[in-house]
């Protein structure tokens, strides 16, 4: 899946303070900085390639990684074309 700009965007998030890009690299990321009712939420929007889409529409899965030894609440959604 490749990140990309949406109209919404109006942040961009970059590797956290000590995070060894040698070990495992971090691009920016555009965001969209929001509210789910009156908690802060961040949004970033992802287009799978032909190939990854091929996969999905023959019943393959999205995996969201997350680094850690935890799971955030996070969500998982389709923006309608």
């Amino acid at each position: 899946m490749q990140k990309i700009q949406h109209p919404s965007n109006n942040a961009v998030l970059g590797a956290p303070a000590g995070w060894d890009q040698a070990e495992l690299p971090c691009n920016a990321l555009p965001i969209t900085r929001t509210h789910v009712g009156d908690l802060p939420a961040v949004v970033s929007y992802w287009r799978p390639d032909a190939e990854e889409l091929a996969s999905l529409n023959a019943g393959g899965a999205i995996r969201l990684w997350v680094v850690g030894a935890t799971m955030p609440p996070v969500s998982l959604s389709v923006e309608l074309a």
